[in-house]
């Protein structure tokens, strides 16, 4: 049931390539790019073009007497400046180009892009705190990059953040100053789920590595939203996800893909990231059962709904694109890879747009899928086994949602004596 790459599309690749010549450096390396292109499901008038251009460098490099060793970032773009002088129009950006060095440097072929050194207080600040949250917290690449970003934004609201003695000075009131200001700015915004934590793990940080003395995590609120909508869940309508549903074209391509995407986050309340990294091993057809992989390395196996194998079933066999990518979603445009966390969320984003309702996301249909559970009457135990939370606290939230449990559980105010 696996899409890959048959042998078939690279002897055509070949056989079409067959009329280019590559001579120089390079030319080792030409019927390697064809299958790397061909594998990434690039179309083969594109294959050609991108050998062309391989020849193009591999003559230039020639003319000046370079090896392959030879091609670094800043001969690469000697090479682009030259073409642009000689009044070439193709072949001419970094963009251009960035396949066929991807591909190069993947062979060990030229030297990899040397390491950025970080310049000034706030880049090796922030360098420090990416090795934190590598090697410390064992963060994700995605959620690095969103706590780097809130980390720059809160140093450029401080002022003088260019040097360290800001950070020597920081007080609980200066944060608690920050958090009000941004809860300012995000009135009537869409839920901002990244800053709060992002900014307790950044303290926790400076603490840590001494550039703080006092540990200023308690003068950020608790939870992950906006403090004023730390409550009852958003969750999406069901309504909107039977609309958003219907909306996928299961006809065409991209629209089985997409209705397997959002099939699989209603019916086993998956993360958009989580989505993004199901791969094809991961599946148990005959067990009928699918591997999770969730936060921190977590793994869980659950029962696969019969209906979604159907929809995954349905995408495998007709829609998803040849490619030696092995995860279960890629993108549908070449080349064909994994599928970003950010792409599951626009596919949903899109998929609302179609149907005409209100824009939701992943996370507001695990919040609906939770919501359904309890009025059905399942226990925040059975809730959180489901939506796999690492904390029961995580899970009772979901327990301002159900007003007449609540009720069940008051007591009645004690009356007072007679005066």
């Amino acid at each position: 049931m696996c899409a890959v790459l048959s042998v078939s599309v690279i002897d055509k690749t070949e056989a079409f390539m067959g009329r280019i010549v590559v001579e120089g450096p390079l030319a080792p390396f030409t019927d390697g790019l064809r299958r790397y292109l061909a594998g990434g499901g690039y179309a083969l008038d594109t294959v050609r073009d991108h050998v062309h251009l391989l020849a193009d460098l591999s003559g230039w490099l020639s003319a000046r007497d370079m090896a392959a060793a030879d091609l670094t970032e800043r001969a690469a773009e000697e090479f682009l400046l030259a073409r642009r002088a000689a009044g070439r129009r193709i072949g001419v950006s970094e963009r251009a180009l960035a396949p066929t060095l991807r591909y190069l440097r993947s062979v060990q072929a030229t030297p990899q892009p040397a390491a950025r050194v970080p310049a000034g207080f706030e880049e090796v600040l922030l360098a420090q705190y990416r090795r934190y949250l590598e090697g410390e917290r064992g963060l994700s690449e995605s959620t690095i990059k969103h706590y780097l970003r809130c980390a720059r934004v809160f140093l450029g609201w401080l002022p003088g953040s260019k040097r360290a003695e800001p950070l020597t000075g920081l007080s609980a009131g200066r944060v608690t100053g920050y958090v009000m200001e941004w809860a300012r700015r995000r009135e009537g915004m869409p839920p901002d789920m990244v800053t709060l934590p992002a900014l307790r793990s950044f303290l926790r940080f400076l603490h840590v590595a001494g550039y703080v003395a006092d540990l200023l995590v308690g003068a950020v609120p608790a939870g992950r939203a906006h403090p004023g909508r730390l409550g009852v869940p958003r969750a999406a309508s069901g309504e909107g996800i039977r609309a958003v549903l219907a909306s996928c074209d299961r006809d065409s391509a991209v629209g089985r893909r997409d209705y397997a995407i959002v099939l699989s986050l209603t019916r086993l309340a998956l993360r958009g990231g989580e989505v993004a990294r199901l791969e094809l091993d991961d599946v148990g057809w005959r067990a009928g059962q699918v591997s999770i992989r969730g936060k921190g390395g977590r793994v869980d196996v659950l029962p696969l709904p019969g209906d979604v194998g159907q929809a995954w079933a349905d995408y495998l066999l007709h829609s998803r694109p040849k490619t030696v990518s092995t995860t279960l979603f890629v993108t549908m445009v070449a080349p064909f890879g994994a599928l970003a966390t950010s792409s599951v969320t626009q596919v949903l984003t899109r998929a609302c747009a179609r149907a005409g309702v209100t824009r939701f996301g992943p996370h507001r249909i695990r919040h609906a899928v939770a919501c359904g559970l309890l009025d059905s009457g399942a226990s925040m135990e059975e809730i959180g086994q489901l939506l796999r939370h690492a904390q029961e606290r995580t899970t009772a939230i979901y327990a301002k949602v159900d007003q007449a449990r609540l009720a069940e559980l008051a007591r009645p105010c004690p009356q007072g004596a007679a005066r």
